[in-house]
């Protein structure tokens, strides 16, 4: 029986054997903190940015001012930042059906997408991108990687329209994509076919790295204001960011084709949106060495988990292999015990939108589905993964172990 004390013990001595790894990740918050601020700077953002917007939302300065905000930050030509945008996988759907016409070609680099993404993909009878004509082929990983020989081929023989890949490992036992990864594969396929649109889900991967995937050869990427970029603050909304003439055609599918980004308003005000991508680059910082410790701490009781230790991830999501339904069970359930949010609630699984396989959620938040607050969710299928995310604060992931590692002994 291994005490309290003893627990507390490890997580220190795996928190010691991070020590290079956490100051990388402290010098990257600091130059993402530094471009974040000059591009507040440079913006002029003033407190009238605050200001909410009735009707039309028409001379809304704050929505502009947040657009290029984003734009300057991700070093693109241009961004959708709204409140309109439901979730991650709205921002990416809007991006694809803004993009793509009908006998397009989309093809996937990084296999399966995320779950939510495959109706949206290959649903038939539900408005799909099938469903207007638009052609898919996905091509899995080989060994973990990209197999750019397959990529390249098919690029070459079939000129596909888009390509699409997804920075997180989403609900997949692999490494997270690094934007070294994303350059290596965005050369290729520019240098075969320049006109191909890159399209990056950024879901769990902005300020995690030093650059994003638009600095190395993304056209456009899209995320969720409840995850990292919103840090913590943001209460709802999506965005998009990148070439001006994409983010123009994906805004005429925010809204319509008549109006693109010049309507939509927002009467509760911009702050949080504004705070909250300010201080994005720190609380991205915790849940990154929250992560790590996570990974260390499991490793070290002798369960399969990712990250490995060698290097910063590409997300903030930790992912372990449990040995049961039951155990899994468990884990997420302390995981909202030892929430600030709901923490008397225990969580059951259940079918949710999009998903095949019932899905326990661990979700003790101050913004409903906050994934960068400390959460974790797992569908109920072997093997038994639990995926364990965010972390507003590095003390809170390092409290919540010690009841997590409770759990599993």
């Amino acid at each position: 029986m291994i005490t309290k004390e003893k627990i507390k013990n490890l997580i220190n001595e795996c928190e010691t054997q991070l020590k290079d790894l956490f100051e990388k990740a402290d010098e990257i918050a600091l130059k993402n903190q530094r471009k974040v601020l000059d591009a507040f700077i440079n913006n002029r953002i003033s407190t009238h940015h605050f200001n909410f917007s009735t009707g039309y939302g028409y001379g809304d300065s704050a929505k502009e001012a947040l657009n290029r905000l984003f734009s300057d930050v991700f070093h693109t030509e241009d961004a959708i930042v709204s409140p309109m945008i439901a979730n991650g996988t709205h921002a990416i759907s809007l991006a694809l059906y803004g993009v793509l016409r009908p006998n397009d070609i989309l093809l996937s680099v990084c296999g399966k997408p995320y779950d939510t993404l495959v109706e949206v993909i290959n649903g038939v009878g539900c408005g799909s991108l099938r469903d207007f004509g638009v052609k898919y082929h996905q091509i899995n990983y080989r060994n973990g990687a990209f197999n750019l020989d397959e990529i390249s081929k098919y690029v070459k023989e079939f000129k596909p329209k888009a390509v699409f890949l997804q920075r997180s490992k989403g609900y997949h036992w692999q490494k997270s994509i690094l934007n070294r990864d994303i350059k290596e594969v965005a050369d290729i396929i520019k240098s075969i076919h320049s006109d191909c649109i890159i399209i990056c889900d950024n879901c769990y991967g902005e300020f995690v790295e030093e650059l994003e995937p638009t600095d190395v050869g993304a056209d456009i990427i899209a995320g969720s204001l409840i995850k990292n970029p919103g840090g913590g603050c943001a209460p709802t909304g999506g965005y998009i960011a990148g070439k001006t003439k994409y983010i123009e055609l994906i805004a005429k599918r925010l809204t319509t084709p008549s109006l693109g980004n010049e309507v939509g308003s927002y009467y509760s005000g911009y702050l949080p949106y504004f705070q909250g991508f300010f201080i994005a680059p720190s609380v991205v910082r915790n849940a990154i060495k929250g992560c790590l410790l996570a990974s260390k701490v499991f490793s070290s009781l002798g369960y399969e988990s990712l990250p490995a230790h060698e290097e910063l991830p590409g997300d903030i999501i930790c992912a372990v292999k449990l040995k049961s339904k039951e155990q899994l069970l468990d884990f997420c359930r302390a995981t909202q015990k030892i929430s600030p949010i709901d923490s008397h609630v225990t969580p059951y699984p259940c079918l949710m939108p999009g998903y095949k396989n019932d899905v326990i959620m661990a979700a003790g938040a101050f913004i409903q589905g906050s994934s960068i607050e400390l959460t974790a969710d797992a569908p109920i299928k072997e093997p038994y993964i639990a995926y364990l995310q965010g972390g507003l604060t590095y003390e809170h992931v390092k409290i919540a172990l010690e009841k997590l590692v409770e759990c599993l002994i």
